[in-house]
C-alpha cells in the first residue's frame, strides 16, 4: 500500500527488510443520476480515507459515461491525493478520436490508465461489434504511450551538486494497466490464447494487468503460474467482487460470463444474511490469492464502501484512523 515505511532498516544492512505489506485499490463507476452522485461522494471520502493505492474509474462503450467518468477522475485529482485510473476503451472509436479523448484525459492531469479493448454497447451482439480502427487491447496500449511521448518528449532535471544546473532527460511515463481473465477471455479458444495476448499487451507497453473477477483462488493463481512461465513480468493484481445478493450475482455473471459459482449461489439463498455471506467469501478469497503471492487487491466497490471496507478490515489491511464511521 502507498505510503507504507520501513523505517530505520533500509539503512541498516544487518536488519532484514520488512516485506511490503500488500496494495489495495478499488474501481467505481460514473454516477448516473443526481441521487447517485450524491450518495458516490459520501462512499468516496470513505475510500479515499482508507488510503488506496489508486481508484479506477469505468468508461462506458462508445463513450457513454464519457463527461461522468471526467468529472470523477477530476474531483480525485482535485480534492485527493490518491492517483485515478481511467478506463479507456477501443470499441468503435477511430484512432483521430481515440487521440483526442486522450490528450483530453492528459490535460486534466491523468497519468494512469486501464486499456481495454471494451465490450459491445449494451443490445449490440459481439457478431455485429464495430472494432472502429482498433482490433486489440494493445493497440490502445501503444496509442497512449506515443501520444504522451508527442505531448511530453523531454523533462529538464536537476543536476546533484550543481544548483541550476538541468539537464534535459526523457519525459513522464505513464502508467497503463490492461485485463487478464482467469477464467479465459469469452472469445477465446484456449488458455495458451490467453497468455498469448497477455504477452503482446506487456510488449505493447502495458506496465499492469488487473484482473476479471473470479470465484475461486485456484483460478487467479494458475493464471499467474502459466503467465509467468510464459514470460509475463507485469504485476498481475486480482480482481475481487463483494457479491451480496442473488440478484447481484445473476447480474455479475450476466456482464462478466463467467460460470455460476454453486457453493456461493446456495449460501446466499439460504443466509439470514446474504451481505455478510457475500463479504465472508470475498475476504476468504482475498486472504488465498495474497497468500498465494498476489501484490494485492483490486476491489469491485459498486460505488459502496461498506463491504470493501469491512474485507481490507478482516484482512488487517487498514488501521483504527483509516476505518471512516
Amino acid at each position: 500500500m502507498a505510503g507504507h515505511e520501513i523505517g530505520d532498516a533500509a539503512s541498516d544492512p544487518g536488519v532484514p527488510l520488512a516485506p511490503a505489506a500488500p496494495s489495495f485499490s478499488f474501481e467505481l463507476w460514473p454516477p448516473r443520476s443526481p441521487a447517485a452522485e450524491e450518495a458516490l461522494h459520501v462512499h468516496l471520502a470513505r475510500l479515499v480515507a482508507a488510503r488506496p493505492e489508486f481508484i479506477s474509474v469505468t468508461y462506458g462503450a462508445n463513450g457513454s459515461s464519457r463527461d461522468g467518468s471526467l468529472a470523477v477522475l477530476r474531483h480525485l485529482l482535485q480534492n485527493t491525493d490518491i492517483p485515478p485510473m481511467a478506463h479507456f476503451t477501443a470499441v468503435g472509436s477511430t484512432f483521430a478520436d481515440a487521440t483526442q479523448l486522450l490528450r483530453e484525459f492528459l490535460d486534466a492531469g491523468i497519468t494512469s490508465f486501464l486499456a481495454l479493448r471494451g465490450d459491445p454497447p449494451q443490445g449490440v451482439p459481439e457478431e455485429e461489434l464495430v472494432l472502429g480502427d482498433f482490433r486489440s487491447a494493445s493497440e490502445l496500449v501503444q496509442l497512449i504511450h506515443g501520444v504522451q511521448r508527442e505531448r511530453e518528449p523531454f523533462l529538464a532535471h536537476e543536476v546533484p551538486g550543481f544548483p541550476g544546473a538541468k539537464r534535459l532527460g526523457s519525459g513522464r511515463t505513464v502508467t497503463i494497466a490492461v485485463a487478464a481473465f482467469p477464467n479465459g477471455h469469452p472469445l477465446s479458444r484456449s488458455r495458451a490464447q490467453d497468455i498469448d495476448t497477455l504477452l503482446a499487451k506487456e510488449a505493447a507497453g502495458a506496465n499492469l494487468a488487473i484482473t476479471q473477477l473470479f470465484f475461486e483462488a485456484d483460478d487467479y493463481l494458475q493464471l499467474v503460474d502459466d503467465a509467468r512461465a510464459a514470460g509475463v513480468t507485469m504485476p498481475i493484481l486480482p480482481g475481487i467482487q463483494p457479491v451480496l445478493n442473488e440478484k447481484r450475482l445473476h447480474r455479475v455473471l450476466e456482464l462478466s460470463g463467467e460460470t455460476m459459482p454453486t457453493t456461493l449461489l446456495h449460501a446466499l439463498r439460504s443466509a439470514a444474511d446474504p451481505a455478510a455471506v457475500g463479504i465472508a467469501h470475498a475476504t476468504a478469497l482475498s486472504r488465498a490469492v495474497l497468500a498465494g503471492g498476489a501484490p494485492g487487491i483490486h476491489i469491485y466497490t459498486s460505488n459502496r464502501s461498506e463491504a470493501p471496507l469491512a474485507i481490507l478490515d478482516e484482512l488487517g489491511l487498514l488501521t483504527p484512523r483509516e476505518i471512516p464511521a
